[in-house]
């Protein structure tokens, strides 16, 4: 009979490097190179997955992050690897993206950030939310 830690050794074996690094994301930022300088980032992110909360069925949205840093700027993969992050997650569509707003905010810090969360539509309802902040 093996072990507890044993078992625990051979399922962290068993975890791909994939789902390890999304497991681990968070948003990673690096200093603006143009502070001072008014401009905007626009990020598409089309594989957005997460779970409704009531029914457990698949939810998928395309995220748009449209930005204007000040001092810090996101890190894309990391951005990538944090949404990836919400496949497993019973979250709702509006939760999903005011937490990603939220979590943005913390991160960089921008001028202003709109998030914009573009469900597709499933039982005939298509969802559309829009959640911005400005300092």
């Amino acid at each position: 009979m093996s072990n507890s830690s044993e078992t625990v050794s051979n399922v962290n074996k068993n975890v791909k490097y994939g789902e390890r690094a999304i497991e681990e994301g968070k948003l990673i930022t690096f200093p603006n190179p143009r502070i001072g300088r008014r401009y905007n980032v626009n990020i598409t992110l089309p594989e957005f997955t997460c779970k409704c909360p009531f029914s457990g069925y698949p939810d998928f949205a395309t995220i748009y992050v449209d930005y204007v840093p000040d001092e810090k700027v996101v890190e894309l993969k990391a951005l990538k690897l944090y949404i990836n992050s919400f496949r497993d997650r019973y979250i709702s569509h509006e939760e999903s993206a005011n937490q990603i707003l939220d979590d943005f905010i913390s991160a960089c810090d921008p001028l202003f950030v709109t998030v914009k969360a573009d469900f597709t539509p499933r039982g005939n309802v298509h969802t559309v939310v829009s959640v911005n902040h400005q300092k």
